[in-house]
């Protein structure tokens, strides 16, 4: 892990403070006999990414599909004892990458792998984890179900859609949060102080929005909306001074893009000199892109969770890398160190 990193996730980086515990001496290496790194097709740049981080390779692993479609995985390399790493968004195309990830876990737990880690940057269906009319599924408990029945010994998740996903799984979650990584960006881009206003596009985000104004020093917004329909909004009003004020609106992320440049569009109206978006999560489904480009917005802050093809993003795009945050996490896995450890909550 580098020393910048380390200083953005315990709160060291330009001020900033995200917990009090200091990390402890240099770890030793790695045993690379033991630790295996296998990817999924749905982002195999940031997999590559987090084994140079460290300091081993991707697993060699044939992934394919036969002539009717059906996924076919051939590990090419002993997984017996070993300590394995599937990587694995279940991003667009989700129910394909959901298959993947459940034929890689099986034919890995078959290959008698010491203990399996489901390394899932972006979980899939995390939206549908409550039953919000009647005879509607909790597809996120279902799919955690799978997950687990496939032979997964541990998940490692990046901001989950809502905390109480993690009690979906009957077997351990680590859970970790993108927001320091934002927080070091904004600072490093002087978006701090009490010229900013952090605003969260819903009341459910306010908790991380909170969290981000405190990093910043920053006031807090609020968009009050209602969602007629799904993946279509409406916002009702602005809790919170936005005037003259340059506006960072946080979610964990943007998916059609219609909540994040309504609420521009709103915070404009009322004042604001300046809006920028940050998420964890890159969906962008339908023409997302499109609209974030017609938008009022200066920027579009997103980690690299979510594959986007370079040639898509425009020039508002920004992506920062969470390669080193989840190999630091899967190195302090291999090695039974405290992951929480990294943002200061001690075990």
């Amino acid at each position: 892990m580098t020393d910048d990193l380390l200083s953005v996730l315990t709160g060291r980086a330009n001020g900033g403070i995200v917990g009090e515990a200091e990390v402890g001496s240099p770890r030793p290496r790695l045993d690379e006999t033991s630790l295996r790194i296998l990817a999924g097709s749905s982002n195999p740049k940031l997999t590559q990414d987090i084994a140079q981080a460290l300091g081993v390779a991707v697993a060699d692993m044939l992934l394919t599909r036969f002539s009717d479609g059906e996924v076919r995985v051939k590990i090419r390399e002993s997984m017996r004892g070993t300590d394995v790493f599937v990587v694995q968004s279940t991003s667009r195309p989700v129910n394909e990458h959901m298959m993947e990830l459940l034929i890689i876990l099986d034919a890995v737990r078959r290959a008698s792998a010491d203990r399996i880690t489901v390394v899932i940057p972006y979980y899939g269906y995390s939206r549908q984890d409550k039953k919000s009319n009647p005879r509607e599924p909790v597809t996120a408990r279902l799919v955690a179900d799978m997950i687990t029945l496939a032979g997964a010994n541990r998940v490692l998740a990046l901001d989950l859609h809502a905390d109480q996903l993690q009690g979906f799984f009957h077997i351990p979650v680590d859970h970790l949060y993108a927001g320091p990584l934002i927080a070091d960006w904004l600072r490093r881009h002087d978006v701090q102080g009490g010229g900013v206003a952090v605003v969260s596009p819903d009341v459910g985000g306010v908790a991380r929005a909170r969290w981000l104004a405190e990093r910043l020093g920053s006031s807090l917004a609020i968009i009050a909306k209602r969602r007629p329909e799904p993946n279509r909004s409406e916002v009702l009003h602005v809790i919170g001074d936005v005037k003259d004020r340059i506006c960072v609106m946080v979610d964990d992320m943007i998916d059609t893009a219609g909540s994040i440049c309504t609420g521009a569009d709103a915070l404009v109206e009322m004042g604001a000199t300046r809006v920028l978006a940050c998420c964890t999560h890159g969906v962008l489904s339908g023409n997302a892109l499109q609209r974030l480009e017609d938008s009022p917005l200066d920027a579009v802050l997103m980690t690299d969770t979510i594959y986007q093809d370079p040639a898509r993003l425009t020039d508002k795009m920004h992506t920062i890398s969470t390669a080193p945050l989840l190999a630091e996490a899967i190195g302090r896995i291999h090695r039974g160190d405290s992951v929480s450890e990294l943002f200061g909550d001690g075990e």
